[in-house]
């Protein structure tokens, strides 16, 4: 088993992005199970998904719509799902670089 864990640093303000909702949730034959949830600290890190993961596919979704109208900033990108395939028991950190027109993530360490 490996666990997986995010954060969030919003790029336009050069900073971590604090109270994003995160969810995790896991592929089942009859579609997405919500495994954990919680919302990013002021570090920008979510740390209440500490899930162990097995093999399988996985979905984290941040609901960022809130945290961009709250800084008066219009979000192209309300809702940003990230779908990835655990393969090994290796750690799996997925990072989301964020701004109101685009997003990037990649695996972290």
């Amino acid at each position: 088993m490996t666990g997986i864990t995010t954060h969030v640093l919003d790029v336009t303000l050069g900073k971590p992005a604090a109270g994003i909702r995160v969810q995790l949730f896991e592929q089942s034959r009859d579609g997405w199970v919500l495994l954990a949830e919680g919302l990013t600290d002021i570090e920008g890190r979510c740390k209440n998904l500490g899930v162990q993961a097995l093999a399988g596919t996985y979905k984290l979704t941040f609901i960022v719509g809130s945290y961009f109208a709250e800084l008066d900033r219009k979000a192209l990108f309300p809702l940003v799902d990230v779908t990835f395939e655990v393969t090994d028991r290796r750690h799996y950190h997925l990072p989301l670089l964020l701004s109101e027109n685009s997003y990037t993530t990649c695996r972290g360490i």
